[in-house]
């Protein structure tokens, strides 16, 4: 016979409350669900490093959540939109932007010939 040791019993999630769980993943940060399943959030966190099927259903609700953002911003960059664009560029392919000082590009000239000064005069 097992010895009492005293304490509180073991937090378990049940079947249901895992699913909910993956669901809740894709919204909702670790804090934010222990307070939803009304448990404390370092009680979540011990479940989740010890039952491996309810840390499963949990990265898997985010994977999910963040597979659907990413398709709708690919969506959007394909589209034609210029910051979907430049974020998946910068994220996925490295660009990044980078300040050039007025001072290192040579300036600009733009001479008009009289014929060009006459047409654009009129």
């Amino acid at each position: 016979m097992a010895k009492n040791s005293g304490g509180r019993p073991r937090t378990e999630l049940t079947e249901g409350q895992i699913a909910e769980l993956e669901t809740l993943a894709a919204v909702l940060n670790q804090d934010q669900i222990a307070d939803y399943m009304g448990i404390p959030a370092r009680t979540l966190r011990a479940v989740l490093s010890r039952d491996e099927s309810v840390s499963a259903a949990y990265k898997k609700g985010k994977a999910k959540a963040i597979g659907r953002v990413a398709q709708s911003l690919l969506r959007s960059a394909t589209d034609g939109n210029t910051t979907a664009q430049i974020f998946y560029l910068k994220t996925q392919a490295g660009w990044k932007e980078t300040e050039t000082e007025a001072q290192d590009l040579p300036p600009v000239v733009i001479q008009l010939t009289r014929d060009e000064a006459d047409k654009t005069s009129n």
